[in-house]
């Protein structure tokens, strides 16, 4: 019996090797590829030979226009439980099983907080004057104790965070258009509305899908009510935001700062204004990307292309 050739996408640095067991997965042969593919077309081209394919969550877009042009693929594995990078319902109408894995989270929990915490105490500009200008403390950080987190969408994520934000000694208010007051009360958390959020927040962070209601949700306005003292941190989507929104913002110096760990292209390149703003703080999408993490996610989708070939998958979304 012909062995399946299986693709694993995204793998910058070479990096899928070291988090499973690929050498003794004798069931299949496993092909890495470790740069975006520039066009849909030159991605169609590189995977046609592939029975399945393996895709680092939301990298690289699989959408029906790729899956109708892959005849010979059967299975697609991403990491995480959900990816709206892939066209879940055209590969199920072409016979594709898709399957994913689980992904414990609490990784973009804490990288929100260090987001937070470095743009309060400063920690960029003091450490590059002091590398590179050799001035010392030349600018002035603050306490996070005593001061107000605005959490836009309290789901697991955000959760999290307003219960770091709370040991900090943070006073936490929450809103989104579908979260329930005791859902804040539960958590110890004080539900606002949308105006309420953004007026009171010293740090907003940012813990919702990207979806057709939510693109572009934060605008002009409500960066206004944010003001002059406020930041805003996304490691969500870069398009909740309206981008050019949040520019005018930090260019007119309507909000004090911002941090980003999301980008609307990614890679993204350091030519991007998000990447070399000098009022921003640029991580290249790192949220879900530790070791703990990134073991989770290869080791099973290792397991999900051996259980797949032995007629029993599993996780299928």
């Amino acid at each position: 019996m012909t062995k399946p050739s299986i693709a694993i996408l995204d793998d910058y640095y070479h990096r899928a090797i070291e988090y499973a067991d690929w050498n003794n997965a004798g069931f299949a042969n496993f092909t890495f590829f470790d740069k975006p593919f520039e066009s849909e077309a030159a991605l169609v081209n590189a995977l046609k030979p592939f029975q399945a394919v393996g895709l680092m969550r939301e990298r690289t877009p699989f959408p029906s226009s790729v899956i109708e042009q892959l005849p010979n693929l059967q299975l697609i594995v991403t990491s995480g439980k959900k990816n709206a990078a892939i066209d879940v319902k055209a590969a199920t109408s072409k016979n594709i099983t898709v399957c994913g894995t689980e992904s414990p989270g609490h990784a973009t929990a804490e990288l929100a907080l260090l987001l937070m915490m470095t743009l309060a105490r400063q920690i960029i500009p003091l450490t590059n004057a002091l590398k590179q200008q050799n001035e010392w403390q030349p600018v002035m950080g603050q306490d996070l104790r005593g001061k107000t987190l605005g959490v836009l969408g309290l789901g697991r994520l955000g959760s999290q965070l307003a219960g770091f934000a709370k040991a900090l000694g943070m006073e936490v208010v929450a809103w989104s258009q579908n979260l329930q007051t005791q859902t804040c009360t539960d958590q110890g958390v004080e539900h606002v509305n949308r105006q309420q959020l953004f007026e009171r927040a010293d740090f907003l962070s940012i813990h919702l899908r990207h979806s057709d209601r939510t693109h572009h949700m934060v605008n002009a306005q409500d960066l206004t009510r944010l003001g002059t003292k406020g930041y805003i941190i996304n490691t969500s989507r870069a398009e909740i935001i309206n981008l050019n929104d949040l520019k005018a913002a930090l260019d007119d110096n309507i909000i004090a700062g911002a941090a980003t760990d999301v980008f609307p292209v990614e890679p993204a390149s350091n030519t991007h204004w998000l990447v070399n703003h000098p009022n921003i703080l640029a991580t290249p999408h790192i949220g879900y990307c530790t070791q703990e993490t990134f073991a989770v996610f290869y080791q099973q989708m290792l397991e999900a292309f051996a259980a797949f070939y032995k007629g029993a998958p599993i996780r299928v979304l």
